[in-house]
């Protein structure tokens, strides 16, 4: 008697469903949630410098992908994670306009916290992105400009071999508490993404 092998499922690509599932208000599907999971990162007051994070996810021809969502991981103002904070949640989540392609984050600037050996990383954001076409979520980290020191020494940062694409992963001042990271999939900026 023969086995009969079957063949590999073919992939799935996130979209074009992810918002209705991780973002159904958004979606125009109201009645599932009062707002949307990961909309506010704030609860009441916190510490810390509140900072406000905008971008855009383009594709390899440039075109601002109007269709992505973008979910981001943080410590709080003291390096802490989950729950040190109470009005903080160290956690958001945001579709991009479906007109302009651009993401929001109302969050606060993070601390340092420890890497596996013990040195301090640099204040960042985990990052991570989903969309039409993206088979698995694409996993980056957001540093900041305005924290030079601690990036010249933080772990992640200072492993990196081709140190003209550092830029990819450092979010640049606009304002006071305002920062632009654009994220870019494929092409000549291509951001850093980190196999997880």
């Amino acid at each position: 008697m023969s086995q009969k092998l079957l063949r590999e499922t073919s992939s799935q690509t996130a979209g074009p469903y992810v918002h209705i599932g991780c973002t159904p208000n958004f979606a125009e599907m109201s009645g599932v949630y009062d707002e949307d999971l990961g909309a506010k990162m704030k609860t009441g007051p916190i510490k810390g410098e509140e900072i406000t994070i905008t971008g855009q996810v383009f594709d390899g021809t440039g075109m601002a992908i109007r269709d992505a969502m973008i979910e981001i991981w943080q410590a709080d103002a003291d390096g802490g994670f989950a729950l040190t904070e109470s009005n903080f949640t160290g956690w958001g989540r945001c579709p991009t306009d479906m007109e302009t392609g651009q993401f929001q984050f109302d969050t606060v600037k993070p601390g340092q916290v420890p890497y596996m050996d013990g040195r301090l990383q640099a204040p960042h954001i985990t990052v991570w992105i989903v969309a039409r076409g993206i088979n698995l979520g694409l996993h980056t980290r957001l540093y900041f400009d305005d924290e030079a020191k601690a990036n010249a020494a933080d772990p992640i940062l200072t492993k990196i071999e081709h140190r003209n694409r550092v830029p990819t992963l450092i979010a640049k001042k606009q304002s006071s508490g305002s920062y632009l990271f654009d994220i870019h999939l494929q092409g000549e900026h291509e951001t850093i993404f980190f196999d997880m």
